[in-house]
């Protein structure tokens, strides 16, 4: 059975993985493994974010690769995006970061005591 029928089979639900088993090898593991995001997604949300990220992000090339819209392409990738958990990558200033850009005249004392007051 391969991934796009598990999806299938599944129809959306929440599932866990409880048993494993390596290609090369007589070796099985047992226990309780959450899919990644993208594995949650139906087999066509996977196939379209695959060919977003082949075509690098390009909303054009993806009008042309699926004959839609821009706006339909916006919307889909919209309600993908509403199915996976975002992690926030950015990280957070230090006392150090918010001094210098308030010396290079980026924030206002203001705007620097308020995300001092933040980073404690």
């Amino acid at each position: 059975m391969d991934w796009q029928e598990l999806t299938d089979l599944t129809q959306g639900q929440p599932f866990v993985v409880e048993r494993v088993r390596l290609v090369a090898g007589d070796v099985a593991i047992e226990g309780r493994f959450e899919p990644p995001q993208l594995a949650r997604l139906g087999a066509d949300d996977q196939v379209f974010v695959a060919a977003f990220v082949r075509a690098h992000g390009s909303i054009k090339e993806m009008e042309r690769i699926f004959g839609v819209s821009y706006p339909t392409v916006k919307s889909r990738l919209k309600r993908i995006a509403e199915q996976l958990d975002f992690v926030d990558t950015a990280p957070k200033s230090t006392s150090a970061d918010i001094i210098d850009r308030l010396q290079r005249g980026e924030i206002s004392a203001q705007e620097a005591l308020a995300e001092l007051e933040r980073t404690r």
